[in-house]
């Protein structure tokens, strides 16, 4: 693949991702409200602190390899209406709590994802510093998405 076009996808996706970062941090206070688990609300409120280095690395991402268009995210944006139903529709508190796990378990997967591959591509580009900030994100991720499975078990022991 020629360097030009792959500067360009990474461009796209970074901006994308960018995007994406927004649509998580307008959702950021309504979750954190609709969850009543005081684990969950402390594992929501870590998880809004990462969200914003994320948003960071992103941001340093798209200044190193070029900023490309600034966009919109269609996948987060379906997501976070998704999640909306969910925290809405739940018939009590546990319920809603145990939405709220599965919809950023959700999301997470979308940010392993995107952050992985953003990696690889940025390495590929020579892009070394962007590329391990964006590992460091898959990785932040992959550890939030065990500790959301760890507190849904507590969830449903309780």
């Amino acid at each position: 693949m020629a360097e030009d076009t792959l500067k360009q996808i990474v461009a796209q996706g970074l901006s994308a991702m960018k995007a994406g970062s927004d649509v998580a941090a307008r959702a950021t206070d309504e979750i954190n409200d609709d969850a009543s688990h005081p684990d969950l609300k402390a594992a929501l409120e870590e998880g809004n602190r990462t969200s914003q280095q994320w948003a960071d690395r992103i941001d340093r991402a798209m200044s190193q390899a070029g900023n490309g268009q600034r966009g919109d995210n269609p996948v987060l944006d379906a997501h976070y209406e998704v999640s909306r139903r969910i925290r809405n529709e739940a018939p009590d508190a546990s319920s809603r709590d145990l939405g709220i796990i599965a919809s950023g378990q959700l999301a997470l997967h979308y940010w392993i994802a995107a952050f992985g591959t953003m990696a690889s591509y940025l390495n590929s580009l020579g892009f070394g510093d962007a590329g391990r900030e964006m590992k460091t994100s898959a990785d932040e991720a992959k550890q939030a998405d065990e500790r959301l499975t760890q507190l849904a078990g507590t969830l449903l022991q309780d």
